[in-house]
């Protein structure tokens, strides 16, 4: 019950926080600052979307993203917001080959966002486990994942190689935590950083 609730708080905040950056791009489209807030939310609303309507909605935020760094080319949390966003992209496309070209992109991106931040562990991190979100993604696909958004039935294992599987999955779902962990600070960071930006004078 109380995670259902976290979950529509989280979506009511969120929502809101794309509405207001809507209103305020309609003001001033040149706030790169907004554009990278609207992108957050919208990538924090992806998750509670369908897998079709959450790539639409990450799309959406990586436009978003690009169009603040027309503004400011060196804008490093754009930059790290569209290496998770292209992440997101990738662990939601079913064709490792596919991924892969996200995965990569999400990699660019990081570095970028370390060249202008260097001392970002946050960033560095970021950079460490996008090198392994192939593998990761391979995994998860390998195990169901795929298959279950899709209503199929995972594969079955036979008893012998099923200790070996235990121990492999344990540590797979640390790292699929650890990346969940990682792309909601992301957000969280970069949306409640600029949400307590003081309020304009009154005229």
């Amino acid at each position: 019950m109380d995670l259902q609730q976290n979950d529509f708080d989280r979506l009511l905040f969120f929502e809101h926080a794309r509405k207001t950056a809507e209103a305020t791009y309609a003001q001033n489209p040149l706030d790169a600052d907004n554009l990278t807030r609207w992108a957050g939310a919208l990538l924090e609303l992806s998750q509670f979307q369908t897998v079709p309507e959450s790539k639409k909605m990450i799309q959406d935020a990586i436009s978003k993203l690009e169009e603040a760094l027309l503004v400011n080319p060196q804008k490093h949390d754009t930059l790290w917001c569209l290496g998770n966003a292209h992440t997101s992209h990738a662990f939601l496309t079913a064709d490792l080959d596919e991924a892969k070209e996200y995965f990569d992109k999400a990699a660019e991106y990081f570095q970028q966002a370390i060249d202008e931040e260097p001392e970002n562990e946050l960033y560095r991190k970021s950079l460490e486990v996008a090198a392994k979100a192939p593998e990761l993604h391979m995994e998860i696909h390998k195990h169901g994942f795929g298959q279950q958004a899709m209503g199929a039935p995972g594969p079955s294992s036979s008893s012998g190689s099923k200790t070996a599987k235990k121990k492999k999955s344990s540590d797979l779902n640390y790292d699929i935590c650890g990346w969940i962990i990682l792309a909601v600070c992301v957000v969280a960071w970069v949306g409640f950083a600029k949400s307590h930006v003081p309020p304009p004078p009154p005229r």
